[in-house]
């Protein structure tokens, strides 16, 4: 099963085991929202704790379904935005607890969390820009500084656990060797609350936050549309696809002659 559950002692556990790199399509991705709204309704689930096997947390869409039908974004879009709203607005808290890389949907799922808990093996990264697509910033966004986003988001490039420990996005960075365990003990103090309490706390919480997570994700999930109709989006996804890394557009017009 790629995606499995279990409820022990009010925890429960959500965990991803899509090989290689738990990506997932269309169909998973809308999958997702209805397993995290069943278990944040249970009334013997107090929190939830987002893991994975394997290489890394979440390697975000399936490129390749993406590369072959690119109207397949429609759905992608449909599963990720319900997926991330499903988290923000758990009736409980919600614990990811990221190891190796967490790309895209990945960003989207601990962004839209309460608490992160990570590997010190664990990164960042948004490489939509070199994918043909846009999203995740907003939800980047509640985990680091808008410069430091902002700066991701341009280049692609990769935030390590460490640094956004760093800068108060992570609440504890502890081995891969003792992740699910730290990540398990920091679950159990929450359990000892008031489920009602947790309840109120988070709806209170989620009120006060300083911008609607939802809404702007909304926003940048257009530009995804705009853009996967733009010529330079089926490029990018086809060298992906092919070469299994970005494609560089620089060198690109240096071939063809022309710009892209």
């Amino acid at each position: 099963m790629p995606i499995k559950t279990e409820v022990i002692n009010g925890i429960a556990e959500v965990i991803f085991d899509h090989p290689p790199v738990n990506a997932f399509d269309s169909s998973l991705w809308n999958t997702i929202p209805e397993i995290i709204t069943a278990l944040g309704k249970r009334q013997d689930v107090k929190v939830l704790l987002i893991r994975a096997e394997g290489k890394g947390f979440c390697a975000g869409v399936d490129i390749k379904e993406l590369a072959e039908n690119s109207s397949a974004i429609v759905e992608v879009n449909k599963g990720n935005f319900e997926t991330f709203k499903a988290i923000h607005h758990c009736e409980v808290p919600i614990i990811c607890a990221p190891h190796g890389f967490v790309i895209g949907g990945g960003i989207g799922m601990c962004g839209a969390a309460d608490i992160i808990i990570a590997s010190d093996d664990c990164f960042f990264s948004l490489p939509e820009i070199d994918r043909g697509a846009m999203g995740g910033a907003a939800h980047l966004q509640r985990i680091l500084p808008l410069p430091k986003v902002r700066s991701a988001f341009f280049t692609g490039g990769k935030i390590s656990a460490t640094e956004a420990y760093r800068l108060g996005g992570i609440e504890m960075l502890v081995s891969r060797e003792i992740l699910v365990r730290e990540a398990r003990a920091y679950a159990e103090v929450i359990t000892s609350k008031s489920r009602d309490a947790l309840r109120i706390a988070k709806q209170a919480l989620n009120g006060i936050e300083p911008f609607d997570v939802d809404a702007c994700y909304r926003w940048e999930q257009g530009f995804t549309l705009e853009m996967y109709m733009h010529k330079d989006s089926q490029r990018a996804r086809d060298i992906f696809v092919k070469n299994g890394k970005s494609a560089d557009f620089k060198k690109l017009k240096a071939d063809l002659g022309h710009e892209y």
